[in-house]
């Protein structure tokens, strides 16, 4: 009975030793420099694992052409046809109910990355002309804090 007691013990101390080892690394932050070295790494992998899929229709309209990763930035380009819709009429009618549906969109299905300081941008251009439409740049300032819009 005393070896089991001796032995329960020494279970608990390690697994609270190890517990707190583990939760000191995990509210260590990494340097910045490194932390930025890791986030470049990541749009990279991210963005060559996405362009494998593309291009991919969105919807009627939308078609996702290419994925790149620019700094610690993923740039989606999104082709829009927009039919007899001339691209200034498109500009004007559409880019405020856009930028606020693309922003409530992004800060949902990219939480993670705008949570770990990865930027993302929605360029948006003419099927027809190939001309840019819209362009959304998305940081974690542009959510709102608790998820909800």
């Amino acid at each position: 009975m005393k070896k089991s007691f001796l032995a329960l013990g020494i279970v608990v101390a390690l697994s609270q030793w190890s517990l707190g080892e583990v939760q000191q690394m995990q509210t260590k932050e990494l340097p910045l420099e490194e932390m930025q070295k890791q986030n470049r790494e990541i749009v990279k992998l991210a963005s060559e694992e996405i362009s494998k899929t593309l291009p991919q229709k969105v919807d009627n309209y939308t078609t996702l052409m290419t994925v790149e990763g620019k700094d610690t930035t993923l740039i989606y380009t999104f082709e829009i046809n927009t039919g007899a819709k001339s691209d200034d009429a498109v500009r004007k009618e559409d880019r405020g109910r856009m930028q606020k549906a693309v922003t409530i969109g992004i800060c949902q299905s990219s939480k993670r990355f705008l949570d770990s300081d990865i930027n993302i941008s929605y360029l948006y251009i003419s099927a027809n002309s190939k001309a840019e439409l819209f362009r959304f740049d998305v940081t974690q300032a542009d959510c709102p804090k608790g998820g909800r819009q």
